[in-house]
């Protein structure tokens, strides 16, 4: 059974059926890379975790994150990849099969008209040849004729029934040939490329049905080591104690300042009652032995008050406002920037060199002076530049020596600090008003007063969050310092958008951040 004999009159058909089976391919391949895409952003998201609770869980999940992207590495390996060379490998023989039936058919349609053609010239030559006849009678018969009349006429009758027998030969040729390319076309030419389609779709079929087994058995295949993370994660959801956790809150901010007692009373009708004693004029308001009552509201600059809201810093030009750590990558990102300005100007300025010197030894290509003004300004360029760089790596160097004078062991002070505490909780030997009660207290908030508490909520978000996602268009190798080399179709995250200079910053999946030309992306911003 097969398609040229017991299809031999559906063209239409099998070409509406072929293309439903390309389709069918691609919407499988189009559904597998959307699953890619998913499994993809499902490991991202698996992989990064904010929640420091949940320590024993990311752990878990980073394995896990691992396992979903073995399963999106052999989807898109396995199945997108194969699949679409498959697909397209088909697309060129499915259109050369058809190519071929559509010369086949105009061939056929070709030797239909010369047939019909030549059949009317043949009923056309026999009409004339039967008038021209019918005329020389009549004019055979007529008396008043003249005998050279007579005689045109039977030669012009003669003429066309020779036309009429060449037409007629000619028909029976044309006759012939459409009877044999009709038998050819039915028999012959169009059965072996039906039959080379029914071997294509079926060929199409199989890998279909190969891709279907491999989307499962990917799954499978990691479903064991999936178990094991899950188990894992119960295991460490069993082990999480909430008294615990309520107790390390307690010790991480537990302030150790003394409760704030009642205010007292001001008594602003002293003046009315007071006495024009020498005694009383001298006495300030507050104490009986004049000095100031360090409880009165508005002299106590000390207390603190627990609903106060943080200022927001003011932006700096070297990025002092922020916490040493940001400071040193916001001036690591304008040095790389400002290199990448320079590298720039200085491959520029070497163009217009090139181009002066070409000028210089042939004229007629143009004037060199005419060059000078945008050498000039290059060179002013680049000198500018330099001075910026010079001016961040100074900067840079200043925020590196302070981190690594300043860096404070923080685990070590913890712990001083809950040993020293401990001790006196233990002895009491401190009373609560005496000067080493009072440094004790000091001492204690100092220790417990969080590094750079001001920042926490403008940069903290900032730190890890990517602002949209893109996907790389072509390959790309980052061979240069700052740059980052992807592989064409890799997903990425957007960390910072392209500022006009043609790159744009971007971070891996697998980790590893830097810099990619923007016309190599497709951007999705969030």
């Amino acid at each position: 059974m097969d398609w040229g004999t017991e299809l031999w009159d559906q063209f239409d058909d099998i070409e509406r059926h072929t293309q439903w089976g390309l389709d069918l391919l691609e919407k499988y391949v189009k559904f597998v890379k959307e699953r890619t895409e998913i499994e993809q952003a499902y490991a991202k998201q698996l992989r990064f975790c904010q929640y420091q609770a949940f320590l024993q869980v990311v752990k878990e999940l980073n394995d896990f994150a691992g396992q979903r992207e073995v399963v999106a590495e052999n989807l898109t390996t396995r199945i997108c990849v194969e699949l679409s060379k498959h697909g397209q490998e088909l697309k060129q023989e499915r259109k050369s099969h058809f190519q071929e039936g559509r010369r086949a058919q105009q061939q056929l349609e070709n030797s239909f008209k010369q047939l019909e053609n030549s059949k009317r010239k043949f009923e056309r030559d026999c009409r004339e040849a039967e008038k021209a006849m019918l005329a020389a009678e009549k004019l055979d018969q007529d008396l008043n004729a003249t005998k050279a009349d007579v005689e045109k006429a039977k030669q012009q009758a003669n003429l066309r029934s020779h036309m009429a027998e060449e037409s007629k030969n000619e028909y029976a040729s044309f006759l012939q040939k459409f009877n044999r390319d009709q038998s050819q076309f039915y028999f012959l030419e169009m059965p072996q490329i039906f039959n080379k389609l029914q071997e294509m779709d079926e060929r199409r079929t199989v890998r279909l049905k190969e891709g279907y087994g491999v989307f499962s058995e990917t799954e499978r295949q990691v479903m064991p080591i999936i178990g094991k993370c899950l188990d894992g994660m119960k295991a460490a959801a069993d082990s999480v104690n909430e008294k615990n956790d309520s107790q390390v809150l307690i010790e991480l901010h537990k302030s150790g300042f003394e409760r704030p007692g009642d205010v007292d009373f001001e008594d602003f009708s002293q003046p009315i009652n007071r006495t024009s004693s020498d005694s009383s004029l001298g006495t300030p308001r507050g104490t009986l032995d004049g000095r100031l009552d360090p409880r009165l509201p508005g002299k106590n600059k000390g207390k603190r008050w627990l609903f106060s809201k943080k200022n927001k810093p003011v932006i700096t030009e070297d990025f002092s406002h922020l916490p040493p750590e940001q400071r040193r990558k916001k001036l690591q990102q304008k040095i790389e920037e400002r290199n990448r300005e320079l590298q720039k100007e200085i491959d520029q300025r070497d163009a217009l060199n090139k181009m002066k010197d070409v000028y210089q030894k042939t004229p007629q290509m143009g004037d060199p002076t005419s060059l000078e003004p945008k050498i000039s300004e290059t060179l002013s360029n680049i000198e500018k530049l330099r001075l910026e760089i010079q001016k961040y790596e100074s900067w840079l160097a200043e925020a590196e020596s302070r981190m690594l004078s300043n860096r404070p062991d923080n685990t070590l002070r913890y712990s001083r600090h809950l040993d020293h505490a401990t001790t006196l909780n233990n002895n009491g030997s401190h009373e609560k008003g005496s000067p080493d009660a009072t440094h004790s207290d000091d001492s204690q908030d100092a220790l417990n007063q969080p590094i750079y508490t001001e920042f926490d909520e403008d940069f903290e978000e900032d730190l890890a969050s990517p602002i949209g996602t893109c996907v790389a268009m072509y390959q790309f190798e980052g061979s240069s310092e700052g740059t980052i080399s992807m592989t064409e179709g890799e997903e990425l995250s957007l960390m910072e958008e392209d500022k006009g200079d043609g790159w744009t910053r971007v971070r891996r999946s697998k980790g590893g951040e830097g810099y990619v030309p923007t016309s190599y992306l497709r951007v999705t911003l969030n």
